[in-house]
């Protein structure tokens, strides 16, 4: 199997199984039209009749050439991942989205947790529901040394004493599991202040600041509750936060673009110019009724700009001015593990979101959707079926996903928005699936090019 485009002057062919990418000739991306295993001996004639463009003894040169990949396994090579889905089982926990706070002080218009409170009721969590949610997080974490925690809302900041004090908690009993915490937090940053910024930057291994872009982007989608924006109050703050953030501590700007600004390469260099290196740009994913959401129309739009945003990436980069784009910031190496690249995330399985009421979900986009519930920490029960059915999810179930040419990029996408937009978890969100395969053609593209650029 294999994938072939061109782009930005390039006839680029990748090989799905193998995960090969090859730069080639105009005669070599023509004949791949053409052929396919086995090959034959020689070039068949039929074949030298599609190729007229080109003379016969350029076709067969070229021919045999491909048939010695094929041979090499480096083209058309077989399938080596389906046999490692038998080992998709349950594991251990090892990272969990804390829903510190059921609250926000914004209004953002795309908030898949309808504006913080998840449909549930604008709520805190104790630090006794958060004591328990790292108990928790411990006794099912197995063998798994390094935990990953995620305080998440809503805005965390709204209930930041109870951060520290969990935070606190978790630290005290890692000697005794054996066990080291790795924090995130994820803030609209209103509430940053530098007693707040202090305690981020030195107990968060990652931060994940959250805004749009350009300031009238943002404030048209991330307004206050009495409908100011946000952008003048939050950009200072995350610049004076990353400015003093230690180089081995992580962190990035995240944004979220609609249909209101097709435009976002703009929005990415907007960041950029505002001080910040480590970037990511995400397209909404909502009700495609709703005014801002990006639907199938969308699709040639979305796919050029990113496209644009490649081209501008590596015009920058000549010029000196390096930044992170996470979403063209891929693993061409044949990583991470097997089973990685099979199911992704980790939802339901190795991951789970804990509500302010102890509710235990598969992920935070699962939170509020009562047939996924999986426990409640109060109650000391946990759904272990559902457990197995998502370490299951991989993507030799999901039936669209199986004879795509992404799959292992993408590992079957978003469970969460398959469900909420396809129906079920094994069906692939079809709009996401077409932003991931172009976003993967330009990751791809852009590693070409410094490749050629050095050798």
């Amino acid at each position: 199997m294999i994938h072939k485009y061109e782009l930005n002057g390039l006839y680029i062919v990748l090989d799905i199984n193998s995960g090969g990418v090859h730069l080639v000739d105009k005669l070599t991306y023509d004949l791949l039209d053409y052929v396919e295993p086995p090959f034959a001996e020689e070039c068949p004639e039929e074949i030298l009749k599609q190729m007229q463009d080109y003379s016969p003894e350029e076709v067969k040169e070229c021919y045999a050439e491909l048939a010695a990949l094929c041979e090499e396994r480096i083209l058309f090579s077989p399938d080596d991942y389906e046999k490692f889905a038998k080992y998709t089982v349950p594991s251990p926990i090892k990272a969990m989205c804390l829903h510190i706070s059921h609250d926000c002080n914004l209004r953002c218009e795309y908030c898949f947790a309808s504006t913080g409170d998840f449909g549930t009721g604008r709520k805190l969590m104790s630090v006794e529901t958060g004591k328990k949610a790292i108990d928790f997080l411990l006794e099912h974490s197995g063998d798994r040394k390094n935990l990953e925690l995620d305080f998440f809302g809503g805005e965390p900041l709204m209930n930041f004493d109870a951060v520290k004090e969990i935070v606190k908690y978790a630290r005290s009993r890692e000697s005794e599991f054996g066990k080291r915490f790795r924090f995130t937090i994820t803030t609209n940053g209103i509430l940053l202040d530098d007693d707040k910024t202090d305690f981020i930057n030195r107990e968060m291994s990652n931060v994940v600041l959250s805004i749009d872009g350009r300031k009238e982007v943002n404030d048209r989608m991330r307004p206050s509750p009495n409908g100011s924006g946000s952008y003048d109050i939050i950009l200072p703050k995350f610049k004076k936060l990353v400015d003093a953030r230690s180089s081995d501590k992580d962190w990035y700007v995240r944004g979220t673009f609609t249909k209101y600004n097709l435009d976002f390469a703009a929005d990415v260099f907007s960041l950029y110019e505002a001080g910040f290196d480590q970037i990511s740009v995400e397209p909404v994913v909502a009700d495609p009724k709703l005014p801002y959401a990006l639907t199938e129309e969308d699709i040639p739009t979305v796919c050029a700009e990113y496209e644009n945003l490649a081209k501008r990436l590596l015009a920058h980069d000549k010029e000196g001015k390096h930044f992170n784009f996470f979403h063209f910031k891929i693993d061409l190496d044949q990583g991470p593990c097997a089973i990685k690249r099979l199911r992704g995330c980790g939802c339901g399985n190795e991951y789970v979101a804990i509500t302010p009421d102890g509710d235990i979900y598969p992920c935070h986009q699962f939170v509020g959707i009562e047939e996924y519930k999986m426990g409640n920490l109060d109650e000391g029960t946990f759904d272990m079926e559902k457990k197995q059915y998502f370490a299951e999810a991989h993507i030799y179930n999901k039936p669209k996903c199986r004879d795509c040419w992404a799959k292992f990029y993408c590992s079957g996408g978003c469970n969460a928005n398959n469900y909420q937009y396809q129906g079920d978890i094994h069906n692939a969100h079809d709009l996401s699936c077409e932003f991931e395969r172009k976003r993967v053609e330009c990751a791809i593209m852009i590693q070409a090019v410094k490749m050629l650029e050095k050798a």
